[in-house]
């Protein structure tokens, strides 16, 4: 697609939320697109007021694309939704989007490819499972941080250590053996198989984000590292990848003071 075809795309970056893996994806599909980098209440960390003036909901990632001939944007928000749409809209004829039919079976119930159904699968596990989980595990963490007052930290910290214990720990290592599972039958380095997709794209966020969090979750029988190898290795890979480290760039020559430390 030309740059004179192409729709007028933005997207409103929040640092340490899910708009990096946006970047990364837009990097991918090599799209010309704007750039708006929006910071964090430094006391609150949360999201600014103004994102509400693009989104009701004030949340990141969200893009607008204004098509051609328009004035009016689109917006979007939700990873999993931008990274579909941007995907299906733009990266068609490239290998982020695994084939969807087996041959012979086009538009056919159960004709889907096994590669394309991991792909739509992990554009949506990443939002519906895996990042609440992880999101949960901070949000509970805080309850025995210093922001709490002295006095009643000990009896904060005995409830979070049980929630830990009973519910997250348990589910985080169910999530970290399905994904070492996912990864040693998927036929490739990537969840989908031989090539890198929007999946491993949209997946990465929480990956990156909480690997060096794993180890002060709760006891595991060995180091995370070990346990979960082909976890480890992927996210070794995803952070070399070239779209990935292009990204990561891309944010700190625009605002070096707050890079992209996940």
């Amino acid at each position: 697609m030309s740059t004179e075809q192409q729709p007028k795309i933005k997207l409103y970056w929040l640092e340490k939320s899910r708009a990096q893996s946006i970047l990364w994806l837009l990097e991918e599909l090599k799209l010309e697109y704007e750039l708006e980098l929006i910071h964090r209440n430094k006391e609150t960390m949360l999201a600014p007021p103004e994102l509400k003036e693009v989104h009701p909901l004030g949340k990141s990632p969200v893009i607008t694309i204004t098509p051609v001939g328009s004035d009016k944007p689109i917006v979007i928000a939700e990873t999993g939704f931008i990274a579909q749409y941007l995907s299906e809209n733009f990266g068609r004829n490239s290998t982020l989007v695994p084939k969807r039919w087996k041959d012979g079976q086009e538009n056919k119930i159960g004709g889907e490819t096994d590669q394309w159904m991991r792909w739509m699968y992990f554009l949506h596990y990443n939002e519906g499972s895996l990042m609440s989980l992880f999101m949960m595990t901070l949000v509970v963490s805080m309850m025995k941080g210093p922001k709490v007052p002295f006095f009643i930290r000990p009896v904060t910290t005995l409830v979070v250590n049980q929630v830990f214990s009973s519910f997250l720990m348990p589910n985080v290592k169910t999530h970290m053996g399905f994904l070492e599972d996912q990864l040693s039958t998927s036929g490739g380095d990537y969840l989908c198989g031989t090539n890198l997709t929007t999946a491993d794209i949209v997946v990465s966020f929480a990956l990156i984000t909480y690997r060096q969090r794993f180890d002060s979750m709760g006891v595991w029988s060995d180091s995370p590292d070990k346990l979960f190898p082909k976890v480890w290795a992927y996210i070794d890979r995803i952070e070399s990848s070239p779209g990935y480290k292009r990204s990561a760039e891309k944010i700190k020559e625009i605002d070096d003071s707050y890079g992209v430390k996940w």
